[in-house]
């Protein structure tokens, strides 16, 4: 199988921005590199520092349209990004699984105290605890990314206090399915996950059945089919943009004093977002995770 190679020579501080245009725009991975062999020494903790000239590489099928890949990447870089779009160097590569080497590297990961993401082929490492099985591969969401992190550890927290059992959720952007699985788990009775990719969809319901899930606990529709009912929770991590214009929707779809959860957000989007979902919901004190952010609330009465 063939594959093509989108790269851009950028500086560090728009890394983030392409990295996730190109994941949008399908990447099977992404990966950053040195452009001219710069050491990095002695990193300050929590930090994941980037070379003063970083190239950024997405792998996608031959297969994929490659101006479609431009356009959603630039417009995804547009909406959390001031900077200049980068040029983009299509490559081709032959014959050799580049996705099967990337996903040799996927170890589970813990979130919280009590829930694992697990790739198939691996051994659970604490069968004890709540493990999602779950494959890399896919541009919908692993629990790699910070956002997604976020939202997993936050769920795990929800748990822990019981606030999860027997509640109905909206995995609003539902992807992979990854949160909505997660509230499953570790307890929630019944999730509905809302996308407006078709594939995302069928992702969710394969990730359901390979958890050995009830396809009739998490159903999932496109956005102009999707019920209308409130729900105890909303889990939505999109982006800020989005999650801006849609904010009647999403508050709409939380019973009151049912809970919020926003995330896909950079740390300057935040302020507004607050703003935005504060006529609505008491909200919580955001949690903050390598530059992005995750909002939390309570709709009021």
């Amino acid at each position: 199988m063939n594959w093509i190679q989108v790269k851009a020579n950028i500086s560090p501080n728009i890394a983030e921005a392409l990295e996730e245009g190109l994941l949008a725009a399908g990447a099977s991975a992404v990966t950053l590199e040195d452009a001219h062999d710069q050491p990095v020494l002695e990193p300050e903790r929590g930090t994941t520092p980037l070379w003063d000239e970083t190239i950024v590489t997405g792998l996608f099928s031959a297969d994929d349209d490659q101006d479609a890949i431009k356009t959603i990447t630039q417009n995804v870089f547009s909406s959390l990004s001031d900077e200049r779009f980068p040029v983009l160097r299509i490559e081709i590569l032959e014959n050799e699984d580049w996705t099967r080497k990337w996903i040799d590297n996927f170890k589970p990961i813990q979130f919280g105290k009590n829930l694992w993401i697990c790739p198939s082929w691996h051994d659970i490492p604490h069968p004890e605890a709540v493990n999602i099985m779950l494959d890399p591969g896919l541009a919908f969401g692993t629990g790699t990314h910070p956002t997604t992190a976020l939202c997993l550890t936050y769920l795990d927290t929800l748990a822990e206090g019981e606030a999860l059992a027997e509640k109905t959720v909206v995995d609003f952007g539902c992807g992979s399915g990854i949160l909505g699985l997660a509230a499953l788990l570790l307890g929630a009775k019944s999730v509905i996950g809302i996308d407006n990719d078709p594939q995302a969809l069928l992702a969710s319901q394969e990730n359901t059945k390979r958890n050995n899930i009830e396809a009739d606990r998490f159903p999932v529709y496109l956005p102009e089919e999707s019920p209308a009912e409130q729900v105890d929770i909303v889990l939505a991590n999109i982006l800020a943009q989005p999650l801006h214009e849609l904010k009647a929707i999403i508050s709409d779809l939380v019973k009151p004093g049912g809970k919020l959860v926003l995330s896909g957000i950079l740390e300057h989007q935040a302020a507004k977002l607050i703003e935005d979902y504060g006529q609505w919901f008491e909200m919580d004190t955001p949690a903050i995770q390598e530059g992005w952010v995750c909002l939390t609330g309570t709709k009021k009465d």
